[in-house]
């Protein structure tokens, strides 16, 4: 009878055990990051500087809802391009436009992550890991100071989460946007060409680091999903 009172015993310790241990759930992350913008447009994109802050809302272990606010440089030139672009696209002539561009673009994008693995810290029975891979994808708007356009954008990408502490997440991710505007450089059509839906259209993309942290812990003693 004692023997069976230790074993019962020293089995609701380990079930204690393994209840403090397991890892809480965080509805919220937030923080920021930094990292470089290109542009796909009328002018040859240049590499500038990308600044943005990051809210993200973990819906379980294998994918987040992700809103970001970013800002970057939309910096270019038409020196040493293959295109010819005329001064006025109606009229032939040898003339080359000389444009430059260099102004700011600001963009409010809301993205749907999905995780490859488990994402947490604790790497238990459940198969949690601290690096993961995903991919994105969501919907943007987009507003780009060089030709006052006010637009929007579907942003798409991919990116690594690795959880430095069990509150602090270390994140790169490269995020391509697909815009709906040709005046985001500050020239629409110098060809002369309509565009449709996505095509003859301005894009840009960013590559950020980000840091962020965790708060919001799910109540341990309510019902868990």
């Amino acid at each position: 009878m004692k023997q069976r009172l230790l074993s019962l015993l020293l089995a609701v310790v380990a079930l204690s055990a393994g209840a403090q241990t397991d890892e809480p759930f965080y509805r919220l992350e937030l923080g920021g990051g930094a990292g470089l913008a290109t542009h796909f447009s009328d002018v040859k994109g240049q590499f500038a500087p990308a600044l943005g802050a990051t809210a993200r809302f973990p819906l379980n272990p294998r994918s987040a809802v992700k809103v970001e606010a970013t800002w970057l440089t939309l910096k270019g030139d038409t020196k040493g391009q293959k295109s010819f672009l005329p001064t006025t696209p109606d009229a032939a002539g040898p003339d080359r436009l000389d444009f430059s561009v260099k102004d700011a673009v600001w963009d409010f994008s809301g993205l749907y992550e999905l995780h490859f693995f488990p994402y947490g810290y604790v790497q238990d029975y459940k198969g949690y890991h601290r690096l993961v891979p995903y991919i994105q994808l969501g919907f943007g708007l987009t507003y780009g100071q060089a030709g006052k356009a006010f637009t929007a954008n579907v942003p798409l990408g991919a990116g690594l989460k690795y959880k430095i502490g069990e509150r602090l997440n270390l994140g790169l991710s490269w995020t391509v946007h697909f815009s709906l505007s040709d005046k985001l450089d500050g020239l629409e059509a110098p060809l002369g060409i309509p565009s449709e839906g996505f095509r003859n259209k301005d894009h840009y993309s960013a590559l950020k680091l980000t840091l962020t942290y965790d708060l919001n812990p799910r109540c341990p003693t309510c019902n868990r999903d």
